[in-house]
């Protein structure tokens, strides 16, 4: 079996690339001792390299592993066995992966993010965003959580009502679809045009040391004034910004800025959009930025003419363009199967057959303990059949932008946590009937990654709903 490499892009400034292999070396492989041995560090060409060698549950050595301190970080798998899957192969890429997630993730804890649109008011990024990310939350992941709620809220009206009951909550749910490109676009923070189409982002990475000190001396208010004076300064200036101006600003708090640690993006995200809408052949949809650092990203509305497209700055700060590319065509493949109106339709039918033909011959169910369990099946079966919209959006994104493998980098990325915590066959099975719309992140990446940009697929829906049931059905 031949040698397999790639490369990782990373967010971190190449100043932290030893602290990234440091992290590696002593966070994640030496804890693992049953899994990895013959641990190393050298200076290979320059770079700082970390090696080790990967173990079966045997104990027997079936790769080797050599990761490269550069940018982008490169990496290079030699098997040691004819008999290693492309399974096994697959598993160490997802070490790898989760490791330096692992470590950005941390390195963010230390790091002074700022986002503005030029000419814009200063909106200060939020951390959790609890009011917004609930609202959020009921018209992104295809709406699946708006359904659910209308589900309960049914039941409520049943008692004020009667049998007009689904009638009347069809028509308010309808009401809720059909605008719900206007009620994610007033959720935004910033709306994006043609003639203001950029997002500017600067990341100040604190040194990893100074992290608890500094967290300590500086409160969230003197942290958003601080922003205020950068965001001064860099509209002042067009939205650019150097370490000279950042240097002058951060002393006034008591710290000097390095240039190493000091990164700006420009990201065109009109640009990005249109040209996702345009390889769909859609109109150029609305676009709204949230300034969250929590990556997420949703394409939502009726139909691809009423279609909003709503990014968060967290999105832009830990995905490569292409990868941004990748997700917003997994969100526009939503927009293209008019998912929303399909699962509203989905609910309708199970609000139908409840109140018209399960309470009238069955209306015991409804009075006792045994309602809990129905309303548990009915949201288990509802967010399972919503697992084969969002394997399909996948699908569409492969057709119509290609890249398979881009796809399931950047949903490594953004859901690395899941990804460790699958390596557990009972959290995998638990992923599969949890009321989560998407399938399980491990089972989307080896999927994607056995994808070929140019395979021919007749029916996205079809072979989703195959493949996700095979997916469950292995999971036991």
């Amino acid at each position: 079996m031949p040698n397999f490499s790639y490369t990782i892009e990373t967010e971190v400034p190449s100043s932290y690339l030893e602290n990234l292999l440091d992290f590696i070396y002593k966070k994640y492989l030496l804890p693992q001792e049953k899994r990895f041995a013959n641990i190393s560090r050298a200076i290979l060409d320059g770079d700082p390299s970390l090696t080790f060698t990967v173990l079966d549950s045997t104990g027997k050595k079936t790769l080797n592993v050599e990761i490269r301190g550069s940018k982008p970080i490169k990496v290079k798998v030699i098997p040691l066995d004819k008999k290693v899957s492309e399974e096994g192969i697959s598993e160490v890429k997802h070490d790898v992966i989760i490791a330096v997630e692992l470590f950005e993730e941390k390195v963010r804890e230390s790091t002074l993010f700022f986002a503005w649109r030029e000419g814009e008011e200063i909106v200060p990024e939020e951390l959790h965003g609890k009011e917004k990310k609930a609202i959020n939350r009921m018209f992104l992941e295809t709406q699946i959580f708006l359904f659910v709620v209308f589900i309960g809220l049914g039941m409520f009206l049943f008692l004020i009502v009667g049998w007009l009951a689904p009638a009347v909550l069809m028509a308010i749910q309808f009401v809720f679809v059909y605008y719900s490109n206007k009620i994610i676009a007033r959720s935004g923070d910033w709306r994006i045009t043609e003639s203001n189409p950029t997002i500017h982002l600067l990341e100040y990475h604190l040194p990893i040391e100074e992290h608890d000190e500094f967290r300590q001396t500086y409160s969230r208010d003197k942290l958003i004034q601080m922003k205020k004076e950068v965001y001064k300064q860099t509209i002042s200036k067009k939205g650019e910004i150097d370490c000279r101006t950042a240097q002058e600003i951060f002393r006034k708090y008591g710290f000097e800025c390095r240039p190493e640690n000091l990164s700006t993006r420009k990201v065109n995200l009109y640009q990005l959009v249109k040209k996702i809408a345009d390889k769909f052949g859609f109109p150029m949809p609305e676009v709204v930025v949230s300034n969250t650092l929590i990556p997420n990203a949703a394409a939502s509305g009726p139909s691809p003419s009423r279609g909003v497209v709503l990014v968060t700055t967290g999105l832009l700060v830990q995905l490569e363009d292409d990868e941004i590319l990748s997700v917003l065509g997994h969100e526009f493949g939503h927009l293209k199967g008019r998912d929303p109106l399909l699962l509203y339709g989905l609910t309708a039918a199970e609000f139908l057959l409840r109140f018209y033909v399960i309470l009238p011959l069955f209306p015991f169910i409804f009075s006792s303990f045994l309602f809990f369990l129905y309303f548990w099946i009915v949201m288990t079966v509802i967010y399972f059949i919503a697992k084969f919209f969002e394997a399909r959006a996948d699908l569409v994104s492969v057709i119509v932008m290609g890249q398979p493998q881009v796809l399931g980098q950047a949903l490594e990325k953004i859901g690395f946590k899941r990804l460790l915590y699958e390596r557990s066959p009972s959290y995998r099975f638990q992923e599969w009937i949890s009321l989560e719309p998407h399938p399980p992140i491990y089972f989307r990446v080896n999927r994607l990654e056995k994808l070929k940009a140019e395979e021919k697929i007749a029916h996205p829906f079809i072979q989703s709903a195959k493949e996700v049931t095979k997916g469950f059905l292995a999971s036991f």
